[in-house]
């Protein structure tokens, strides 16, 4: 675990953003696509997490990226190309564009001044989406990546990130995976290996004006 100081220095609010990912109803909501991923995220707490960390990057001052996937009713652009995107096209339910599975999951709240990036294909919130160019316009060198899932899309954010220079940090509480003892093995022997990795509570910490606690 990184010291205060380090932590603290790494996220420098005017150089700091927050992405959040996949965090939507058809992924983590009651309904979701992925029951079994949608209760490791909330019963874990990291979908908790995540709110308890947008809530704290508004009060900071910090920007928010919400990163959400999802699909044309006609499937038009879709990628086929893997047996991931073939099974979730047989899915109950579908990412559709325009409909509640989209939409960013309580107990997040979107800001006005937040920004959600909405993607068609691939496995990436960053890789062929407007969020490196956005990342640069707001003067960004480190990325907090939170979300979902261990297994997909929050090793690929941290790895374009990393590849495009960002200093990426993850709080290991803050994100989820299946089954529930995958996550910290990819932390550990993966993740660990690229990104500073704390705790969401040591997150706020840095976030919040000495001598206030984290909520």
């Amino acid at each position: 675990m990184p010291s205060s100081e380090e932590l603290s220095a790494l996220l420098e609010p005017a150089a700091t953003v927050l992405i959040t990912v996949e965090c939507q109803q058809g992924v983590v909501g009651p309904d979701a696509a992925l029951p079994q991923l949608a209760h490791e995220a909330r019963e874990s707490g990291a979908l908790a997490n995540v709110a308890r960390l947008v809530a704290a990057a508004h009060a900071a001052g910090i920007q928010v990226i919400h990163a959400v996937a999802e699909r044309r009713p006609d499937g038009r652009g879709a990628n086929r190309n893997a047996r991931l995107f073939r099974a979730a096209a047989r899915l109950p339910v579908q990412q559709l564009t325009g409909t509640p599975a989209v939409r960013v999951a309580p107990p997040i709240e979107v800001a006005e001044r937040d920004l959600v990036v909405r993607r068609l294909h691939g496995l990436s919130p960053i890789q062929g989406t407007d969020v490196d160019a956005l990342l640069r316009n707001l003067g960004c060198r480190t990325l907090v990546v939170a979300g979902v899932s261990a297994n997909v899309a929050i090793p690929n954010t941290v790895f374009d990130a990393v590849n495009r220079g960002y200093a990426a940090v993850v709080p290991s509480d803050a994100i989820a995976g299946v089954p529930a003892d995958y996550t910290p093995a990819m932390i550990r022997h993966t993740l660990a290996l690229v990104a500073t990795v704390a705790t969401t509570d040591e997150v706020l910490t840095c976030l919040r004006p000495p001598g206030v606690r984290p909520a």
